[in-house]
């Protein structure tokens, strides 16, 4: 059996200004920082044998806190393409059931598009041989999409899943399997 730590990045400057942030990127706050450094505390036990993030910057600045080892971006593990309302003010969001008809005719992806594409990358860098214990960081939006295969996502918002929340899987006869949420 395998392990995978889908964590999310930390703060960010859009965070803060409330900007709608899919594949538009912007920097990591002071508080996103010390969010990463704080999961690195929490998962320093772990003996993580292989890295990944997201080709987003805030992904990989967050990993960079986190270790000093190699590590590998990959594009599918970015966050929900939103169009022409990238970088917008989250206020324009509608409620996040509409959210597949608001952003399509836009140029943005459908929860079933962020879902299959994440599950397809995952999947693939979990079937690596000698991936045991696996850290990945990605997106809020994309780790809710993802974890929408195992559970109601509003459940994991209602537990807090915050910046640089952790979601803890394993991976067993090619099924992952939801264990737990960790907060930072």
């Amino acid at each position: 059996m395998k392990d995978l730590y889908i964590m999310r990045h930390g703060q960010t400057l859009f965070n803060v200004r409330r900007k709608i942030q899919g594949w538009c990127d912007s920097p990591l706050t002071e508080e996103g920082k010390q969010q990463a450094l704080k999961a690195k505390e929490i998962l320093k036990g772990i003996p993580f044998d292989h890295f990944y993030c997201s080709t987003s910057e805030r992904c990989s600045d967050t990993l960079e806190l986190i270790t000093d080892q190699p590590y590998t971006r990959v594009k599918d593990l970015k966050e929900r393409n939103f169009g022409i309302y990238e970088s917008e003010s989250e206020d324009l969001h509608p409620d996040i059931s509409r959210y597949d008809e608001f952003y399509k005719p836009f140029g943005g992806e459908t929860t079933l598009e962020v879902k299959e594409r994440m599950y397809s990358a995952l999947s693939k860098i979990m079937n690596n041989e000698d991936h045991y214990k696996v850290l990945v960081v990605s997106h809020g939006g994309a780790n809710m999409c993802f974890y929408s295969y195992f559970g109601n996502p509003e459940d994991l918002r209602k537990q807090g899943f915050t910046n640089c929340s952790i979601l803890h899987y394993t991976y067993d006869n090619h099924q992952f399997h939801f264990i737990e949420m960790i907060n930072v």
